[in-house]
């Protein structure tokens, strides 16, 4: 089969390779899937440079969680109906050294899920990390629904454009910042009710204006938990809740620690890959409903070729992709 894999850990035009290696065998409980739709992922970007620390875990590793196919082998303990299933994967490469950079993966049954027809490849790819991330920062804490502010900010982003879109399913009103006129364009397509743009607009100024001064916002979804902890504060209401899921391995922000006991603030950390498997159950089964309904976007910014992997990569690095990067496996 056709594969990207590294053998070292470096920038991606030098450690990147493009070949053939041998098509894996499903064992007990796995599937083969022959992958359709790869997506990108800044945590598979920081692995293969080795961010923060983080090694190799294996001598080859082919890199990428998130992908959509159709499973075309069953191991032993798998239901013979499965074949020819249509499924999104997760964590695909969790703990394990073969990704979905490839024409195929062996991976759990678990972690292939029924994909429904009226939802293109390209789509299912892109659920994986942002979607199940989202979900927990909309549901993982104090509930969120109507009658309810929340504030996501980088609404164009991955994970911020499922948070607004889960937000809105709840019956929230959702507030988000965004900093460039076509990332507006995008938090507006995914439901926003209002769109701050905050290289234009004083955001604490703004939010209060729409919600009123002495109301505030009841949960706030943070991409940039280091630099928002000001306006965060400024902004929360009594009892209100930040879920925050990037930060630098440096970050130490000066956190009002005293203001936000005075106000019964509840700070909730999120790793996607370290959620409990009933929260993964709960998001899973919540996507499955909204796929079903076709109520969900779902953002691509641009597509690569397989073979072109590396460039991929360093356009998810360039900062400048508003959506997903898909990578085109199997036509």
């Amino acid at each position: 089969m056709k594969a990207i894999w590294y053998d070292r850990q470096g920038k991606a035009p030098e450690v990147l390779q493009y070949g053939d290696l041998p098509t894996p065998e499903p064992a007990a409980d796995e599937v083969l899937v022959q992958i359709h739709a790869s997506a990108v992922n800044p945590s598979d970007i920081k692995k293969r440079g080795g961010w923060g620390g983080l090694g190799m875990g294996f001598d080859r590793v082919i890199p990428h969680q998130d992908g959509a196919g159709i499973i075309t082998t069953v191991g032993a303990n798998v239901a013979a109906d499965r074949l020819g299933e249509r499924v999104w994967l997760y964590e695909s490469q969790l703990r394990r050294a073969w990704g979905t950079a490839a024409e195929y993966i062996a991976i759990d049954q678990a972690l292939a899920i029924p994909l429904p027809v009226s939802v293109s490849f390209e789509a299912g790819a892109c659920l994986g990390v942002p979607a199940l991330t989202a979900h927990q920062a909309i549901f993982g804490g104090q509930n969120v629904g109507k009658d309810q502010v929340v504030l996501v900010t980088g609404g164009a982003g991955a994970v911020g454009n499922y948070a607004i879109q889960w937000a809105k399913w709840s019956g929230a009103m959702v507030i988000t910042t965004v900093s460039r006129p076509e990332q507006a364009e995008v938090a507006q397509l995914a439901g926003a009710d209002y769109i701050v743009n905050y290289k234009q607009e004083d955001v604490v100024s703004r939010v209060q204006e729409i919600t009123g001064r002495d109301r505030g916002v009841d949960r706030i979804v943070d991409v940039n938990f280091a630099a928002n902890v000001a306006v965060n504060n400024e902004l929360l209401r009594n009892s209100g809740s930040i879920a925050f899921y990037a930060a630098e391995p440096q970050d130490l922000p000066g956190i009002p620690i005293r203001s936000w006991i005075d106000r019964n603030i509840t700070l909730q950390a999120i790793l996607v890959y370290t959620m409990s498997p009933t929260a993964k159950a709960a998001a899973i089964q919540d996507l499955a409903t909204v796929l079903k309904a076709g109520i969900f976007r779902h953002n691509i910014d641009r597509r690569f070729p397989l073979s072109d992997v590396a460039a991929a990569h360093e356009f998810q690095e360039s900062g400048q992709a508003i959506g997903k990067i898909i990578v085109s496996v199997t036509p």
